[in-house]
């Protein structure tokens, strides 16, 4: 079995400080099972709004397949520079109020994902870690003009009961936070596991109202304040844009609606079942979700100066 401890550098002076010892852990990874861009959303407004120390780093070397998701190089004129390696990183960060936190983020790995829980669990252990949380988002045949929701899990009833009203059992595509979650479970560790419901037509795009949700439920598990304000205003745009579009098309009025009327059904019934599953509790295949939002994705502009829900940041539309 390979050495976890290998997988890591820490920071010498850091590491060791006692304020360091008994402080939550907050954690979230970009690639998979991130819809709407949360996770990279959040992350930037973490390190860029709060004051940041970073506490270890992972050799990304060993974990990430540079084929499957090539990393990023600058070329200038006649020379490339600029490589943007990919990062998984644990900081140290101080809410708005000064309290202090840890965020461990970045790419998920490709490879080596037990080792890599290995190696967290002998940092949340190292560091007495209180709380871990972590966030993901997933795409779901639910309607933007509705409340966003989100599925808690984990082991921590007083974060999940009268959040998660429902306990589907069903099978879905692994990521590293879940495994991260069953192996910390597993070594008797505290955690709770936020997944955003993000409108399956808006996945590709960046949905700055999901991102403000992830950061109040973190929030609100370990009595953070975090910063939002710049999602907030995002959001505003964007709640704008895709408004605009809706009444442009009578066709996506009429996907929207659908939607509606099924969030509305599910809402208004004691059930314990999951919108993103069928009335067996079974995942809808990819047909059955694509099918509610082609028409919306049909009408969208094809304007690729036009940010919104119907471009990606390269400008290519969200079903291409």
């Amino acid at each position: 079995m390979l050495d976890a401890q290998s997988l890591f550098s820490v920071n010498a002076e850091q590491i060791e400080a006692d304020e360091l010892r008994g402080l939550d852990l907050v954690m979230g990874f970009t690639g998979s099972a991130e819809a709407g861009h949360v996770v990279a959303q959040l992350g930037s407004e973490l390190l860029e709004q709060l004051e940041s120390v970073l506490i270890a780093s992972f050799d990304t070397d060993q974990l990430i397949d540079y084929r499957g998701q090539r990393p990023v190089v600058s070329f200038v004129g006649d020379h490339f520079t600029d490589y943007e390696r990919p990062r998984i990183e644990l900081y140290r960060l101080l809410d708005g109020m000064g309290k202090p936190f840890l965020f461990l983020t970045g790419a998920e790995p490709d490879l080596q994902w037990e080792r890599f829980c290995r190696a967290v669990i002998l940092l949340v252990r190292q560091l007495e870690v209180g709380l871990v949380t972590w966030v993901q988002a997933l795409p779901m045949p639910v309607p933007h003009t509705r409340p966003i929701g989100v599925t808690v899990h984990g082991n921590q009833a007083e974060l999940i009961d009268g959040i998660t009203a429902w306990k589907p059992t069903a099978q879905v595509q692994a990521s590293i936070g879940a495994l991260l979650e069953i192996r910390l479970i597993e070594a008797g560790l505290r955690v709770a596991g936020y997944s955003v419901h993000v409108p399956h037509y808006l996945a590709e795009a960046e949905y700055p109202q999901a991102a403000v949700a992830a950061m109040e439920y973190l929030g609100a598990a370990s009595s953070l304040v975090l910063p939002t304000d710049r999602l907030r205003a995002a959001g505003l745009d964007v709640g704008a844009q895709i408004a605009k579009q809706v009444s442009d098309s009578a066709e996506v009025q009429q996907v929207v609606t659908k939607l509606e009327k099924r969030y509305d059904e599910y809402a208004g019934r004691e059930v314990r079942r999951s919108l993103l599953t069928k009335d067996n509790d079974e995942l809808p295949d990819a047909d059955e979700l694509g099918s509610e939002v082609e028409a919306f994705l049909a009408a969208l502009p094809a304007d690729p100066e036009a940010p919104g829900p119907g471009n990606t940041p390269d400008g290519r539309g969200a079903a291409d």
